[in-house]
């Protein structure tokens, strides 16, 4: 039965249900877990909001989780909504809004409301960077179970006395690694791409789970949202975590991190790959397939349809070796 909350500050999740939301499942060395929670209560999202010096969407899953654990070395990547949003330009030096302040105030009655919010000192679309926290502890038990213990939350945001971060756009490209980190165990570039023919085959799914991270409808001007897929085979797995930003009238954005695991070679590879353009210009393109215009309205909010139509402007592969 559901606890009863009786204030938005009341302490969540308690343990139990901390141990009731998270899934785990091992494969040979690694252990894949994921958490769903409701959305974030008031306190907790006061607390993230001071800690990043930004406000948070309007909805925050601050307590879902999406981890890949190597238990022989510790070493581990997890998506979660604060290291996301820790990752969002907090400066003015990303001017990219700017850059459409015209096209936005073309397409809104109140000209000056919409420039307003056009160059608020943080990107406000969301459009995060973030290629997942990376963390190595002591080596964890070589247990054969299936599950390991259930995922602690996300660390708390510091305490009102810490200063906002405000260093988005300098690190934007950049994965949050935690400090004394194994460099023997950080990504490195590299030329061998995923396979993708090996991931169309129908192996049976031993694994799978969706984890939303954070939506946001952008003041009823479109949406941006943060959702990790992730799905595991016998031999292999793949991770996504797809941004897909749509700002109406003005720009499409695709962000997607696809994690791979070689689960014999314990090999991981990531690639990180970013795509946009303007809203015009998917439409066209949406018009060319053959769709009528109210068929296009329907496509531009498939992040699926939208990521095929769009250029990439941004592509980075890497990988880890984590077999001793």
């Amino acid at each position: 039965m559901a606890a009863h909350i009786t204030s938005p500050n009341e302490p969540f999740p308690r343990p139990d249900h901390i141990s009731q939301a998270t899934t785990s499942h091992r494969q040979g060395n690694f252990v894949i877990s994921s958490r769903k929670l409701p959305i974030s209560k008031a306190g907790p999202i006061d607390a993230m909001e001071h800690s990043l010096g930004i406000p948070v969407p309007e909805m925050i899953f601050g307590d879902n989780i999406v981890a890949i654990e190597h238990r022989p070395t510790g070493w581990k990547i997890e998506f979660n909504a604060y290291g996301a949003l820790d990752a969002v330009d907090k400066t003015d030096k990303n001017m990219l809004q700017v850059a459409y302040a015209k096209s936005w105030s073309a397409s809104r009655e109140q000209t000056s409301a919409g420039i307003k919010d056009v160059v608020k000192p943080y990107d406000w679309s969301y459009s995060t960077t973030y290629k997942g926290t990376v963390s190595t502890s002591p080596s964890s038990s070589s247990s054969s179970t299936t599950s390991s213990t259930p995922l602690a939350p996300p660390p708390p945001p510091p305490t009102a006395a810490a200063t906002p971060n405000t260093t988005g756009s300098e690190n934007a490209s950049k994965d949050t690694t935690t400090e004394g980190n194994n460099k023997k165990l950080d990504f490195t570039p590299t030329d061998k791409p995923i396979p993708i023919e090996l991931l169309k085959r129908r192996d049976p799914i031993l694994f799978f789970d969706e984890v939303m991270l954070y939506e946001s409808e952008l003041d009823d001007n479109g949406i941006s949202v943060l959702s990790v897929k992730v799905r595991v085979h016998e031999q292999r797995m793949l991770l996504l975590a797809r941004l897909f930003m749509r700002l109406d009238n003005v720009v499409a954005r695709i962000r997607d991190t696809r994690v791979y695991v070689d689960f014999a070679a314990e090999e991981v590879t990531r690639e990180y790959t970013a795509k946009e353009s303007g809203i015009e210009d998917v439409k066209r393109k949406l018009l060319m397939t053959g769709l009528v215009p109210d068929a296009v309205t329907v496509a531009l909010r498939d992040a699926n349809k939208i990521a095929e139509l769009l250029p990439t402007v941004e592509q980075t592969l890497e990988s880890v070796s984590l077999k001793s």
